[in-house]
């Protein structure tokens, strides 16, 4: 039933991925929807999202469903909400954020050796995919060695960029997702008493009729 009439070729499956056919400003529209319609507080579910949204500026690639899901849980946030927050973090996104976060974590740190790498030197995707394999096999030289003149100013930036990234986005969420979830309810009641109205109108006539 909710299968596509025309299947997507490979090639346009990668391309929907990187550009929705639907355009960004839908998108994002949809993803609003989407969290505004789970179950639970407009608290519960802006916090979600920014613990999502948040947690997709830490170095952590691969773990942010799961780190964003515990930090909801702590906060006493919807889990589903976070989920679907880490979409902030994304292949268009990812290169501003980790060069940002970088930029701020060497700012942090007032590095200034010699031997630190700049921003533009760095293919962080790969430093990050290494990093977690070296983790795997317990290669701590290549850990300390390697990874940590990047991993490090990443993790200590994304601290202070990840609170200021929960608050932007929980903000004005809060108020948002309220202000929908009152219109739903607005509606619904609406609804509920037409179809009341109709019931009784029926049962009238019904009752005249005998």
């Amino acid at each position: 039933m909710f299968k596509r009439r025309q299947k997507l070729t490979p090639l346009n499956r990668v391309r929907q991925f990187f550009w929705p056919s639907s355009g960004w400003n839908r998108s994002t529209r949809y993803v609003f929807h989407r969290v505004a319609r789970i179950p639970g507080s407009a608290y519960s579910l802006a916090a979600g999202f920014a613990c999502g949204a948040a947690i997709s500026f830490t170095p952590f690639i691969g773990l942010h469903f799961v780190l964003s899901a515990i930090l909801a849980y702590i906060m006493r946030a919807n889990i589903i909400a976070s989920a679907i927050g880490t979409v902030v973090g994304n292949p268009w996104t990812f290169p501003f954020i980790w060069v940002g976060v970088f930029k701020v974590g060497r700012f942090i740190l007032d590095a200034d050796d010699e031997h630190d790498v700049e921003a533009h030197e760095v293919d962080f995707l790969n430093v990050m995919t290494e990093s977690m394999e070296a983790m795997h096999r317990l290669d701590f030289e290549f850990l300390m060695e390697t990874a940590a003149p990047v991993m490090w100013p990443l993790l200590v930036g994304s601290v202070p960029v990840s609170i200021f990234v929960w608050i932007l986005f929980f903000t004005p969420l809060k108020p948002m997702i309220a202000k929908y979830q009152a219109a739903r309810h607005h509606r619904r009641t609406k609804k509920q008493r037409k179809r009341d109205k109709k019931l009784h109108d029926k049962a009238l006539k019904e009752a005249a009729s005998k």
